[in-house]
């Protein structure tokens, strides 16, 4: 429908001509009236042709009748308040679209929101030359807007602030704005973004005051020398002269008589600012109407052949990918909410966000800014679902999109351009690549030449600064920045050199879907070895799931499919370090251990400790010490540390104490500790730990002769099985090869990847081999079968002999499992050994035991790593030492049920009246887990909820677990944490 004013929804453009020019978001002294609150709204399930001749639909003139309408907070998404209704709900697509490909139309059923709000004018906004703007900072994904019955404009991009001066249609006492919002546009072809589609006006609505001899606009970026450390002020101020420019604390003063005049500041010596000291100085920019402050660093961003280099220094991005998500709000902003994951970001070592796939709120980057956290600021740009037809008519590369793109990267810049935590500006996320592409990249180079501009897809470097790729194999990186062995990904020789010549960024890697990912380990050292790799961002920051329940009042997390949504892309949504309810994953954990800015390293006794920062030296930190016998503190103390600059080592001498010789086996704990409180943290966080073994321990091996009786405390049933130990109901052991798959081994959620684009594997190799899950099913480990072959009697021991096998196979194990009584307890020794040609790896190899539902309510302790799970390719926020939780502590849900909660190298488990020890065999000791459910169990529930109840727990002793890897989105387990079928056999004691 085309109306005076207001453009069809197929209309490219990117808005009205009515709308005013970017500009960068400043704190003011001018009338600010918020129009956030409480609006009329109701809700269409189509665009309504309701408009008269003059453009107006009925509800924009001031006597409309409301009969009906309901109420709606502004921000929010009407998907997410009780305004929803069922033919509007959240809807999640990772790449494809939730509306036919068909560009740049929409269908009718295209559900559409009319918002009312009567505000009053205060005076200070209609007093004599003052202009008044309305603006809008996000709306999804088209509005219309009236203000008193007459058409204002309308506009586009979700995440992006628009402007219009609405000066000539005020009037005095009461005004009516109205605004129109369609949930498809022709815009959402731009807006494909891995996220929850939320429609509504998101966030906030302001009515500014301008001042006749006010600022229009002012930019300001530090400057810094690195050799000499000045700092210079580069202002651009747009607005009514004479301009002043204060640096108070640096005692600085300059006033431009006109734009003739204006031109940078030396301020003599600064603070630099980077993510480790990330110092601020309040600017004034002063017109005669206007005084703007601005908080502002100094620091150069450069790129120097290969180097990627802040104030003279490499930069190493420890980051990860963030979109804006409320497990309640949507993406409507809460900051108390934003700040707590940016300070948890900060507690574990991250440094660097990349805001995907759009500007965030714009308080976001003021509180990266004051935390300090590098930033890759992303335009509000993908258009993925292209990539289903190879991108045919894709707007990167279709000139009727220019304008549109072009937009939307200058309203990124404008806006967020006196951030100093903005080192890179992206120009989107996988949108292909093409001319409007390369456009917006010479946009940005020449506004904003300060900064470099990334951009994935430009695979053969020729518009952007920096080698990016996704998900890269640990060959990938090696070849890209070190032996040249391999061609660089998807362009040929001239491309290739080019873009090894250039800095690479992992723009995204590490897929954090549900338990993992695997291998952060070897991605960390991989990006220590070589000086061009500058590291990278993990995929994500935390899971999208929404808050909702089921009929019967059960809250849950939703993800892709739980809306009844006609195309989803399911769990792919929840791939985050922190859960949808706040809750950090371990994987966290083993992020912060991998990134920690100190490292050690134990030679017999000295220790070298490594300061891994940019930046600062570790003046700021005290290294502990605790040494440890069978899990339990022996001493501890601290050691003094000399001054350890960025990138150097020292090595010091350990305490007599730290090395006594004690019984049991020792561990020395080093620890690095905040002296001071930081904004993010108090003092006395620790920042990185390291345990060692210490030489010489002994380790205590359980008594292996037999004692003259019996099983007086052990009730074996005929089959051999243990039923009763000590009064306690037992059933079991069995073998178990099955795990409930992890979102790595099942591989959900890519089949849009491998199936449009074959030529891109994203990592992962041979995309026709199957997921870990498959081969495993197709092999029947989830439902094995047990028969045995004999069980053998004597006075000190019951032999049982096993064959294991799934239906319709030929392969399987045998096992013997053998119980003995022995002074220390009652042993068990199994032998496993698998039998037929196996052809596929094991999710775990493992014994079962199945105890009383009533042990769930007693606290667990154990002797062994902890204190949350690990996995071989997670292992290195493990540590040795004694632990308690509850049950439930001990396994963490994840949106989706699956293996969790497995400890390997246990010792010792107390539990109620269980007590059970494990033998250590060539060095190795089994892990345990214990859980409400069995594995197979979980595997069929696509919920928490949706677990049956349990009349049971499951303790399961495993001789070692399948890594994890990255394979939802990235390398699957690397060959060594692979677990292949192996004779072994592990032994354990009850006492």
């Amino acid at each position: 429908m085309s109306t005076p004013g207001f453009a069809p929804l197929s209309d490219r453009a990117p808005g009205s001509d009515t709308r005013l020019a970017p500009r960068a978001r400043l704190r003011t002294d001018a009338p600010v009236l918020s129009l956030n609150g409480d609006w009329d709204f109701r809700l269409h399930p189509a665009d309504p042709a309701d408009r008269d001749t003059d453009g107006r639909p009925d509800f924009a003139t001031p006597g409309a009748d409301l009969t009906g309408w309901a109420s709606i907070p502004v921000p929010a998404h009407w998907v997410l308040t009780e305004a929803t209704e069922r033919y509007s709900r959240p809807i999640y697509t990772n790449i494809q679209y939730p509306f036919p490909l068909d560009p740049p139309h929409v269908p009718d059923a295209n559900p559409t929101g009319d918002y009312r709000r009567m505000f009053t004018v205060p005076a200070e906004f209609v007093a004599g030359d003052t202009r008044v703007r309305l603006r809008f900072d996000g709306v999804e994904s088209r509005a219309d807007v009236w203000l008193n019955g007459h058409p204002v404009g309308w506009f586009t991009g979700s995440r992006l602030t628009t402007e219009f001066d609405v000066t000539d249609l005020l009037v005095e006492g009461d005004n009516l704005l109205a605004v129109r919002v369609h949930q498809w546009s022709a815009a959402s072809y731009l807006e494909d973004q891995d996220q929850w589609w939320l429609p509504g006006i998101f966030r906030d609505v302001t009515l500014l005051a301008r001042p006749a001899a006010g600022l229009d606009n002012v930019t300001v970026i530090g400057d810094l020398d690195p050799a000499s450390g000045h700092g210079e002020l580069r202002v651009d101020a747009v607005g009514s002269f004479p301009i002043t420019v204060r640096i108070p604390e640096l005692g600085v003063e300059e006033t431009w008589a006109g734009p003739a005049d204006v031109a940078p500041i030396a301020v003599g010596p600064v603070d630099a600012w980077t993510s480790e000291t990330p110092r601020l100085y309040d600017v004034q920019v002063a017109a005669p109407g206007e005084i703007a402050t601005l908080r502002t660093g100094f620091r150069r961003v450069e790129i120097v052949g290969d180097r990627f280099l802040v104030n003279g220094r490499p930069l190493t991005f420890r980051g990860v990918n963030r979109h804006e998500t409320h497990p309640d709000l949507g993406r409507v902003f809460d900051e108390a909410h934003v700040r707590r994951d940016l300070e948890l970001m900060k507690r574990h070592n991250v440094n660097a966000l990349r805001t995907s796939h759009q500007p965030p709120h714009w308080r976001t980057l003021e509180l990266c800014d004051e935390l300090g956290l590098w930033v890759v600021l992303e335009c509000d740009l993908e258009t993925h679902g292209f990539w289903e037809v190879d991108w045919r008519d894709n707007p990167a590369d279709d000139p009727q999109w220019r304008e549109a793109l072009l937009d939307r990267i200058s309203r990124t810049v404008e806006r967020d351009v006196n951030h100093p935590s903005i080192v890179l500006w992206s120009l989107g996320n996988e949108s292909g690549t093409g001319r409007n592409l390369a456009e917006m990249a010479a946009w940005v180079h020449d506004r904003d030449p300060s900064r470099p501009v990334h951009y994935e897809g430009d695979y053969d470097g020729s518009y952007t600064d920096v080698y990016s790729r996704m998900y890269p194999t640990l060959e990938e990186i090696s070849s890209i920045c070190g032996e040249q062995t391999m061609a660089v990904h998807e362009i040929g020789p001239a491309a290739g050199a080019r873009q090894r010549s250039r800095p690479f960024v992992m723009c995204e890697y590490a897929h954090a879907m549900g338990n993992g990912p695997g291998s952060l380990a070897d991605y960390e050292e991989a990006i220590d070895t070589f000086d061009r790799s500058h590291g990278g961002f993990i995929w994500e920051w935390r899971d999208h799931g929404l808050r909702t329940h089921t009929p019967d009042g059960t809250e849950f997390f939703a993800y892709g499919g739980d809306f009844g949504e006609v195309v989803h892309d399911g769990i792919f949504i929840m791939d985050g370090l922190v859960l949808s309810d706040d809750t950090p994953s371990p994987a966290l954990a083993e992020l912060a251990a991998v990134w920690a800015p100190v490292r050690f390293a134990l030679d017999g006794d000295r220790l070298t400790v490594t300061n891994r920062r940019g930046f600062r030296a570790l003046d700021d930190l005290t290294v502990g010490w605790t040494l440890e016998s069978d899990g339990r503190t022996v001493d501890s103390g601290e050691l003094v540390l000399p001054d350890v600059a960025p990138g150097t080592s020292v090595t010091l001498p350990l305490p007599a104490g730290a090395l006594a010789v004690e019984s049991g086996e020792r561990f020395l704990t080093f620890t690095a500790a905040s002296t001071e409180d930081e904004s993010w943290a108090s003092a006395g966080h620790v920042v990185a730990r390291q345990q060692f073994p210490v030489a010489g321990s002994r380790v205590p091996v359980p008594s292996r002769r037999s004692a003259a009786g019996s099983f007086a405390d052990a009730e074996f049933d005929r089959a051999g099985s243990l039923v009763s130990w000590r009064g306690l109901p037992v059933a079991g052991p069995l073998v178990e090869l099955w795990r409930a798959p992890t979102e790595n081994d099942r591989l959900d959620g890519q089949g849009s990847y491998e199936t449009a684009y074959p030529g891109l594997t994203h990592g992962r190799g041979d995309e026709s081999t199957p997921a870990s899950a498959d081969r495993w099913r197709e092999r029947g480990l989830h439902r094995l079968t047990h028969r045995t072959l004999s069980v053998e009697r004597s006075g000190d021991a019951v032999v049982r002999r096993v064959r294991t096998m799934a239906a319709n196979a030929a392969v399987g194990v045998d096992s013997i499992l053998t119980w003995t009584r022995r002074d220390d307890g009652l042993h068990l020794r199994a032998v496993v050994v698998p039998f037929g040609t196996w052809d596929c790896t094991w999710p775990r190899l493992g014994l079962r035991f199945d105890l009383p539902a009533s042990l769930a309510a007693e606290p667990v302790s154990w002797f062994g790593t902890g204190p949350d799970e690990s996995y071989a390719d997670s292992a290195s926020a493990a540590v040795v030492g004694r632990f308690t939780a509850g049950l439930d502590e001990l396994t963490v849900r994840y949106a989706r049920p699956q293996e969790s909660g497995h400890r390997p190298g246990l010792r010792e488990l107390d539990w109620g009246p269980l007590h059970l020890a494990t033998v250590p065999l060539q060095g190795h000791r089994p892990g345990f887990s214990l859980s409400r459910w069995t594995p197979q169990e979980l595997s069929v529930a696509g919920h928490h909820h949706e677990l049956p109840d349990s009349d049971r727990v499951v303790l399961m002793v495993d001789h070692a677990q399948h890594g994890l890897g990255s394979r939802a989105c990235g390398p699957d387990v690397l060959p060594r944490y692979a677990l292949w079928p192996q004779a072994t056999d592990l032994e354990i004691v009850l006492r």
